[in-house]
């Protein structure tokens, strides 16, 4: 007998309450002590930076610059998340706003090269972070819990990026 996406989740909630329970409250110890520690890293006061700056300084470091509109689809939260959240990075001097080189109108961001060296730092800070923790996994229970984490992002994305996904959320990529 064929299945559907829904019977399937039924069956896995009916079958795997206790599990599931867990992994719930454990996703949403590891997102309180995140937000906590800022994932700092080792000196965590001067390399620890705002979740939201973080994913800003990444995107444009990895996409190079762009407008207001293409960062913010690219990430998936809109516009006006974008223009709030880019503003204290361009005071800081972490973000330049320049303008379009065809449309003098349009403003186009990128990474400064004071955001380059604070991202590189906080990047750094994160990975031996991570290493600090994980010095006692095998190579390849840090592959296996990567993948998995990186699955589980993925589909929380999907999931946001569907109509009714969540009640009128928007991603935090």
């Amino acid at each position: 007998m064929p299945t559907t996406p829904e019977m399937s989740m039924d069956m896995t909630t009916v079958g795997d309450t206790g599990l599931l329970d867990t992994l719930q409250h454990e996703v949403a110890l590891f997102a309180r002590r995140a937000e906590q520690t800022r994932l700092g890293g080792v000196g965590q006061v001067r390399n620890s930076m705002d979740r939201a700056a973080y994913l800003l300084l990444n995107r444009l470091d990895k996409e190079g610059p762009m407008g207001v509109k293409a960062l913010a689809a690219s990430m998936g939260i809109d516009s006006s998340t974008v223009t709030r959240q880019v503003a204290p990075l361009v005071d800081t001097g972490l973000v330049k706003r320049t303008s379009h080189p065809e449309d003098g109108r349009a403003v186009v961001l990128q990474l400064s090269p004071r955001g380059q060296s604070r991202l590189d730092e906080v990047r750094s800070s994160r990975r031996q972070l991570m290493a600090e923790l994980t010095h006692d996994w095998a190579p390849e229970e840090r592959e296996a819990f990567c993948s998995l984490l990186t699955r589980f992002n993925s589909a929380l994305s999907s999931r946001m990026a569907t109509p009714g996904g969540a009640a009128g959320e928007q991603p935090a990529s």
